[in-house]
């Protein structure tokens, strides 16, 4: 009877710590590319705030899949999203300095995360502020928006 009762606390000690791990891991993880889509964000900001339109849609998907909604209404595709933002901001001037406020990451799936936050451009024409909601997804080991609502 004290055998089984030793085997019985070591069997629910084992279950117990894996559960531990487990949960310990997705926390990890969680928090890790939550990191990773803050820094990649983070370069956006700087590459924006330099004038260079193109370096800030690395952190887009580079594919027709790519959906952008905006005051213009739903636009599809990298190539037609990037046209979009060099006609809107034909200038230094016009993108100003851009600052990002996240205020929710919500994971979605294991390499989907949903974030919402709010964007300020501090500009000599006017700044302008709003919100937006992106989807991001993990792919080839980087972080890509596959779909952007702002306004």
């Amino acid at each position: 009877m004290k055998k089984i009762t030793i085997l019985f606390v070591l069997i629910m000690f084992s279950v117990f710590n894996a559960h531990s791990q487990k949960k310990e891991n997705a926390t990890a993880t969680f928090e890790t590319s939550k990191n990773e889509i803050t820094n990649m964000m983070l370069q956006q900001t700087k590459d924006w705030s330099n004038g260079d339109v193109d370096a800030f849609m690395e952190g887009y998907i580079k594919s027709d899949d790519l959906k952008f909604v905006g005051s213009n209404g739903l636009t599809y595709g990298w190539d037609k999203t990037l046209k979009n933002y060099k006609k809107s901001y034909p200038s230094k001037e016009h993108m100003g300095a851009l600052t990002f406020n996240l205020l929710e990451f919500d994971q979605l799936a294991k390499d989907v995360f949903l974030v919402i936050g709010e964007f300020h451009l501090k500009r000599t024409v006017g700044d302008a502020d709003g919100m937006f909601s992106i989807i991001l997804k993990r792919i080839k080991g980087e972080w890509k928006i596959i779909a952007d609502h702002s306004s």
